[in-house]
């Protein structure tokens, strides 16, 4: 399964995938589905296995501009 971080700010969701790939995830630039609703039209996609990684980058860090998490279905 598939997972989208959604963020209101370019640079945050940028900068939150170098995060995730300094912490061992494989993570990309995508762009954020109309269903989303909210974000800059940037999302951090990654696989649903490495969620609670991505949460603890999440924690880490404050970003302000964070929306939520977006699962994907095939």
């Amino acid at each position: 399964m598939t997972m989208l971080a959604v963020f209101k700010s370019r640079a945050q969701t940028l900068d939150f995938i170098g995060r995730l790939s300094a912490a061992g995830v494989p993570a990309q630039a995508v762009s954020t589905p109309k269903e989303a609703g909210v974000g800059c039209g940037i999302s951090a996609k990654f696989n649903a296995r490495f969620l609670s990684r991505a949460k603890a980058v999440l924690s880490a860090r404050s970003y302000s501009s964070f929306a939520g998490f977006l699962t994907l279905r095939a």
